[in-house]
C-alpha cells in the first residue's frame, strides 16, 4: 500500500504498488480496512464500497490501473 487515505473529490482512496510498475488505485471505498505502508497479497480486502467524495454519483468501485505513471487499460493486465 503506497497510500491510504481521504481526497475531498474522491472520497476514500487506496494506492496499492504492485509488480512491473504498476499501481492499481481504489476511490470512493466507505471504510478503509488497510493503512499506507501495509503489504497485502493478492484477495486481500483493502476497503468497502463506497459513496463518498463529491465526485462520487452513488455507491460504487471507481477503479484506475497506471503503469509507469500512465493510465491503462485494465483490461489488458487483468484476466477477469
Amino acid at each position: 500500500m503506497i497510500a491510504a487515505g481521504w481526497n475531498d473529490e474522491t472520497g476514500f482512496t487506496i494506492q496499492v504498488q504492485h509488480s512491473n510498475d504498476l499501481v492499481s488505485i481504489y476511490r470512493h471505498c466507505s471504510k478503509l480496512l488497510k493503512n499506507s505502508g501495509d503489504r497485502v497479497k493478492a484477495g486481500t480486502a483493502l476497503a468497502l464500497v463506497g459513496n463518498t467524495g463529491k465526485l462520487s454519483t452513488g455507491s460504487h468501485l471507481h477503479f484506475e490501473l497506471w503503469h509507469k505513471g500512465v493510465a491503462v487499460d485494465p483490461a489488458k493486465y487483468i484476466k477477469f
